[in-house]
């Protein structure tokens, strides 16, 4: 239960680490690949839920953290808990990916927006760095 209180406060810190890294892309380049974090328009349900800002926040959190949980037990039988290589991949690989999300919402950046997909998917990877750094670390 100690591992997840850890693991639950990485996801927090590196979630915030991704909120500030993209914060400061889209004030340095006017870049919107920040506006994505928060966004969950395109989940049905949710995307009726208010304050939109708090439910953004709550969504991106919970993200960070459940990912850093379930990526740390997924490693573990395989020995690469504590190794950051892994978490920098699936973390990078992951949010190329999920970048197609913006194509179901009319809320910035464009799906065919190439400069805020690198945005993206390289701070998810700073992101990825930051959890497997603090598990290594911490765990």
């Amino acid at each position: 239960m100690r591992d997840a209180a850890k693991l639950a406060a990485i996801g927090l810190i590196a979630g915030t680490v991704l909120i500030v890294v993209l914060k400061l892309v889209e004030l340095l380049t006017g870049n919107p690949a920040y506006v994505l974090l928060f966004n969950f328009d395109y989940i049905p349900v949710v995307n009726r839920w208010r304050p939109v800002w708090l439910i953004g926040l709550l969504f991106h959190y919970g993200i960070c953290v459940f990912s850093a949980i379930i990526l740390f037990y997924f490693l573990r039988p395989f020995g690469r808990e504590h190794w950051i290589s892994p978490y920098v991949a699936v973390y990078t690989i992951g949010s190329a990916l999920l970048f197609s999300l913006t194509a179901l919402s009319d809320q910035p950046p464009e799906f065919s927006d190439g400069v805020a997909w690198v945005y993206w998917t390289l701070a998810h990877a700073v992101f990825g760095w930051v959890v497997g750094w603090l598990i290594r670390k911490w765990v």
